[in-house]
């Protein structure tokens, strides 16, 4: 059976957990995530995949390598927003 301390540890992860999900949810970071995904997502996907592109050659493995490409530069800002406005918070 879990100890009262225990109780409270997993609430206040499962707190932690579902601000976190409200504040990546938070509009102006997704519009923030979007922005810098779709520019920094087509240079690198330009940069990484452009000659598959040019000649025509893409497989759903390029594919997926381009929606990956296009992942992380959200997922990277997202981390970045959310951190940020936490961090502001127990100022």
């Amino acid at each position: 059976m879990n100890s009262p301390i225990e109780i409270l540890k997993q609430t206040t992860k499962s707190l932690a957990t579902s601000n976190w999900i409200r504040l990546a949810c938070n509009p102006s970071v997704v519009r923030r995530g979007m922005v810098y995904s779709l520019v920094v997502g087509t240079l690198l996907a330009i940069i990484n995949q452009g000659d598959v592109i040019m000649q025509g050659s893409l497989t759903w493995w390029h594919g997926l390598k381009i929606a990956l490409t296009y992942l992380v530069p959200y997922a990277v800002s997202t981390l970045s927003s959310v951190g940020a406005m936490q961090t502001s918070v127990r100022s």
